[in-house]
């Protein structure tokens, strides 16, 4: 797929209805009652290489308190001084992964998904045109690496899984890549892209 077809579908992505998603899409019973939840942002990163088109994810530092270890987008939560959910996710990047704001190309936004520590999270999808070297912040930051957009695009790479949470089962979705585990609040973001992007 070239750049130019890729950017055609995901802006026809974002023109498509889309609902709010949650970490209990797949296991409703167990959703909270109604809570006050925290706003965040994350930037789906499309960088477009000359080798095909990659998604920027990062390995949380295991020193975090929330989801540590686990693969995430760039981004957190929105603090005083941020533009909303899309300048947390900007400044998040930049100090999370050294990726400046004006090199990325905002498309637009997809409805809040509900985590289960409490965030509403408004994914934000960017395109980036132009090459940067990753650098990962060392206290939040293990590792920067990235995916094939074909590879989370695709529906049938996505499983649902289930483990304990709170002592009854909790199902998600993952998308695994190479030794990467992709899962939860990632992936569930992501098949939301790709199920819009399918349409």
């Amino acid at each position: 797929m070239s750049d130019r077809d890729l950017e055609d579908r995901l802006r026809r992505a974002l023109s498509r209805p889309s609902v709010a998603t949650s970490d209990f899409d797949l296991t409703p019973g167990i959703r909270p009652r109604p809570r006050e939840l925290r706003a965040a942002g994350v930037l789906i990163a499309v960088w477009l290489r000359p080798e095909g088109a990659r998604l920027i994810l990062t390995q949380r530092s295991p020193q975090l308190k929330h989801h540590p270890g686990q693969v995430a987008f760039p981004g957190g939560k929105v603090d005083p001084g941020d533009d909303g959910p899309v300048g947390a996710a900007l400044r998040e990047a930049q100090e999370e992964i050294a990726l400046p704001p004006g090199m990325v190309e905002t498309l637009g936004t997809f409805p809040a998904h509900e985590t289960v520590t409490g965030f509403a999270v408004t994914p934000v999808l960017g395109l980036v045109r132009d090459a940067f070297c990753p650098l990962a912040e060392a206290g939040e930051v293990a590792e920067v690496f990235t995916v094939p957009m074909d590879h989370v695009l695709n529906l049938s790479r996505y499983r649902v899984e289930r483990r304990r949470w709170q002592g009854v089962w909790r199902s998600y979705y993952t998308v695994p890549w190479g030794p990467y585990y992709i899962w939860g609040a990632t992936a569930r973001m992501l098949r939301q892209l790709a199920e819009r992007v399918a349409e």
